[in-house]
């Protein structure tokens, strides 16, 4: 059985790092302990982009400016829709509500994490295209 369908973003500061959230580490979720983008399931009916303001409303009480589309994956076990923005967080005074710790990372530091998921091919393909989106 297919998951439901995902949104996340990319959030991208002034030096080129992307904003990653360190998962709980409790078995009973999936890929506990591993980093992963913000975001999480869309609701019925919900658009996309719907979703990803009310998960970053409900993850980091943080409310989104202008969000671009990036693209959108078929997985074998669910859709991901993947948005970016451009933010420069002061993330030792931001809330988190869900994971463990907020981090940015390099392009160059993204190939030594744990990642939850498809993250790692997600900002891969991110960076592989940072000079044809800004």
């Amino acid at each position: 059985m297919r998951e439901p369908p995902g949104a996340d973003i990319i959030l991208l500061n002034s030096q080129h790092q992307v904003l990653l959230v360190l998962r709980d580490n409790k078995p009973s979720i999936p890929f506990p302990n591993t980093w992963a983008l913000l975001g999480g399931y869309i609701e019925e009916n919900e658009p996309p982009e719907v979703a990803i303001r009310r998960e970053l409303l409900e993850e980091m009480e943080l409310e989104l400016g202008e969000v671009k589309f990036f693209k959108s994956y078929v997985w074998e076990e669910c859709d991901e829709h993947i948005f970016w923005t451009r933010i420069d967080l002061d993330i030792c005074n931001t809330k988190l509500h869900e994971g463990q710790k907020l981090a940015y990372f390099s392009r160059e530091e993204i190939d030594h994490l744990d990642f939850a998921s498809h993250y790692h091919e997600i900002i891969a393909n991110f960076f592989d295209s940072l000079d044809k989106i800004i």
